[in-house]
């Protein structure tokens, strides 16, 4: 399902329409967050976004995962595995496990760091702890208010912002703005553009420190491309890749976007080959996207014939960064 154009506009008759069910969404969704959450036992930072979709929080959890391992903890991530039938907790395998079972994104992070898989929260976080947890990174959790927190970091894509600044399925929020930054500790501004600047100025009231970044594409991937390309994507915001594919130097001959979180079937597969054959273009995608292909014989093809582009999260001040969430951790760690 592709989100509805209307979300990015200014609010018109669409919104107005659904106004009254989102008033109840966001009621729902606010109440919920006003819960304490349980204790995991040892600190949790938290990556989230306050729309629905993506604005980097993968390469947000990623960045922190690593940069806590270097700084002498025991990370695990923590991840609901969305896309996944398994409900877990599930200690992932990056090797053996599959998109169809644990989602793309839990196969992402466990290349990094180890990654439980969890639709209860509370579960996973005891099994990182048990499997010997100092520290974990929860992506995704922020309207999750069954965990407790001790540093929350909400990411807003510069380019689209909080688009009509209305609540699902009005608009994009995934619970009313005050609600969401009541939770938070900070604000990540990731990319160009000035769509954010609503939510740096709504971060500001709250005294929120506000942070920046981007998103990186790895230069050696880059480089091994040597034709101009077909490019698709079957996440959030296809168009956000596609401009970094551009960005980074690559010649994007053909596009094609699909839904959030997308299970290629054979057909597709076959279509796109077939047209980046007929055009003389490699075939571009993400990591998400390719990751989610893994160990499915009906698209082994159009897997072996890809390219894909890594992308890193990239903070403008790390060191501020690194110092708060340390910081945090050793709070929490005091009591």
């Amino acid at each position: 399902m592709h989100e509805p154009r209307f979300w990015w506009r200014k609010p018109g008759f669409a919104a107005a329409l659904l106004a009254p069910l989102a008033a109840i969404y966001g009621n729902v969704a606010a109440q919920r967050m006003r819960n304490g959450g349980t204790s995991a036992g040892v600190p949790v930072i938290c990556v989230g976004n306050f729309t629905l979709g993506g604005a980097g929080k993968t390469p947000t959890s990623i960045a922190l995962a690593r940069m806590l391992h270097d700084a002498g903890e025991n990370v695990f991530c923590l991840t609901r595995g969305y896309g996944g039938r398994l409900r877990g907790p599930r200690h992932v395998d990056a090797h053996a496990d599959a998109a169809a079972d644990v989602g793309d994104e839990a196969l992402l992070l466990a290349r990094v760091a180890p990654t439980i898989v969890a639709r209860d929260r509370r579960a996973g976080a005891a099994l990182a702890r048990a499997q010997g947890a100092s520290v974990i990174v929860m992506d995704d959790g922020l309207q999750n208010a069954s965990l407790a927190k001790d540093f929350t970091m909400a990411l807003v894509d510069a380019r689209r912002g909080l688009g009509n600044g209305q609540v699902f399925p009005a608009g994009p929020l995934r619970a009313p703005l005050r609600a969401q930054l009541s939770r938070c500790d900070a604000l990540l501004i990731v990319g160009g553009g000035d769509a954010a600047e609503s939510a740096v100025a709504a971060g500001r009231r709250r005294g929120l420190p506000i942070w920046r970044a981007r998103i990186e594409a790895d230069a050696h991937a880059v480089a091994d491309i040597k034709r101009p390309v077909l490019t698709f994507a079957g996440i959030a915001d296809p168009e956000k890749f596609f401009a970094s594919a551009a960005a980074a130097g690559l010649h994007v001959t053909a596009r094609q976007a699909f839904p959030d979180h997308h299970n290629f079937t054979a057909e597709e597969a076959g279509d796109l080959i077939m047209r980046a054959e007929e055009q003389g273009l490699a075939l571009l995608t993400t990591e998400k996207d390719r990751a989610r292909m893994a160990g499915d014989p009906a698209v082994a093809a159009l897997a072996s014939r890809v390219h894909v582009l890594p992308a890193a999260m990239r903070f403008e001040d790390v060191e501020t960064v690194r110092r708060t969430v340390l910081e945090r951790i050793a709070t929490a760690r005091r009591g």
